[in-house]
């Protein structure tokens, strides 16, 4: 939780982090809690870091790896289904992800 986004943040986990936007210096702003849905219908929260652009003042989240923007999927279930390794048919993803959503992230692909 807030402990250890604290301990990360104090021992410089983001330390060299520049803002997208302007090149600013990031410092950590706070926490919040996500959900990261996995293979076999599961789901666990996982602490998010918020770092804060001290001249712009934009907010950035640091992400760990296994994590993609604005997804809820683990990027190893995503990148799966876009390789085509996962499918509806796949034993163990019955409608996890849904089939719709598979389709999505595929098309979202060749665009």
């Amino acid at each position: 939780g807030k402990t250890s986004c604290f301990l990360f943040s104090y021992y410089g986990g983001f330390m060299g982090s520049v803002c997208a936007r302007c090149g600013g210096e990031l410092r950590f702003y706070d926490c919040v809690q996500r959900i990261v849905r996995t293979k076999g219908r599961k789901t666990k929260q996982i602490a998010v870091q918020r770092l804060r652009c001290y001249h712009c003042h934009a907010v950035h989240r640091e992400l760990p790896d296994y994590i993609l923007p604005y997804k809820q999927y683990e990027a190893e279930v995503i990148h799966g289904v876009i390789e085509g390794v996962i499918t509806p048919e796949t034993a163990g993803y019955e409608d996890y992800p849904c089939e719709g959503t598979m389709q999505r992230w595929k098309k979202s692909m060749d665009q």
